[in-house]
């Protein structure tokens, strides 16, 4: 009993609460108003501008698959092989369907130049070899597709067959694309196609990697689309930005000019369902309050529309403030 006892108060000190970290003060900063860029928002998403979707020209079984998702390939690397015992076989009946005709062909000449066979059979002769020249032309180019080759350099996205499945006629194999060629498609609907093209630059941010860019070079397209009325604007990116690949989200404004604006952290917001709200460091201690919000202004930050006035004092970790809330600091 009493080594139990000992052991018991040898552990004491681990069981004990850590002094809490809400001791430190807290993390505030001062809301003002900003000028930040102001124009047209629109949702974008990215793509390459080199993109090949490799699909099968030979029906037969995949048997020996060398490329996978995120490897990076050459121009002309073998990708896969495909079995195509089927299609030699083919290459071989057209083969010998053409030698056949083409014998045809050379005694029908020779009967037609001594009257006798007439000129419609003679005519029938030749037909017939140049489509069996065509069939086996065709049956020799269907087998040289069995080794299916990157048609670009660049990395392979996706894979959509494995190795012993049946590849037919059609069917994708790999999807690559060039990742030194990017930009970002955009829609913007038709009554806002005036303030588009009054802008003078356009900004793309992408929130997944917290970057903010400008547009090399936009492109609005001549075309609507006439079901959804929308048009699509093509924006270059510049090149090799780290972690970007196509299908990614971004939003886009085009900025027609500046506006002052109240930004908060996004880190600093408070979520409950459909609630978002702040910490506001006050004399006694930190007060959760409501805010409304407007677009994402800049990386990481968001504008506020109503809640807060410029010069209030937030708090930056909502986590510490709701210990100290509760701890009635």
């Amino acid at each position: 009993m009493k080594r139990h006892l000992l052991l018991l108060l040898a552990l004491l000190p681990s069981l004990l609460p850590a002094p809490a970290a809400a001791d430190e003060p807290l993390a505030t900063a001062v809301v003002r108003p900003r000028s930040v860029a102001a124009g047209l928002a629109a949702e974008g998403v990215v793509e390459a501008l080199s993109q090949a979707t490799v699909a099968a020209q030979v029906a037969g079984r995949i048997v020996d698959m060398r490329a996978d998702a995120g490897q990076q390939v050459r121009k002309g690397e073998v990708l896969l092989r495909i079995d195509a015992r089927e299609a030699a076989e083919a290459a071989a009946a057209a083969r010998s369907q053409l030698a056949v005709a083409q014998a045809q062909f050379e005694r029908s000449r020779q009967l037609r130049q001594q009257n006798f066979i007439s000129q419609a059979g003679f005519d029938k002769a030749r037909a017939d070899y140049d489509a069996a020249r065509a069939a086996a032309a065709q049956a020799g180019v269907g087998l040289g597709h069995a080794t299916v080759t990157a048609p670009i350099a660049g990395v392979v996205a996706r894979r959509h067959a494995e190795a012993g499945e049946m590849a037919a006629l059609g069917r994708p194999l790999l999807t690559l694309y060039d990742p030194s060629g990017l930009r970002v498609v955009a829609s913007i609907p038709q009554q806002r196609l005036r303030e588009a093209r009054a802008a003078t630059r356009a900004r793309i941010e992408f929130p997944e990697l917290g970057r903010v860019v400008e547009a090399a070079s936009v492109q609005l397209l001549p075309a609507a689309d006439a079901a959804t009325h929308v048009t699509p604007v093509r924006l270059n990116l510049p090149p090799n930005i780290d972690g970007l690949i196509p299908g990614m989200a971004a939003r886009v404004t085009f900025v027609t000019g500046e506006a002052e604006k109240l930004l908060v952290p996004v880190a600093a917001l408070v979520r409950r369902g459909e609630v978002t709200a702040v910490y506001v460091a006050g004399e006694k201690g930190p007060v959760l309050r409501q805010v409304r919000l407007g677009e994402p202004a800049a990386p990481g930050e968001v504008e506020v529309l109503a809640g807060l006035a410029a010069g209030e004092r937030i708090v930056l970790d909502p986590a510490r403030a709701a210990i100290a809330l509760r701890a009635g600091r």
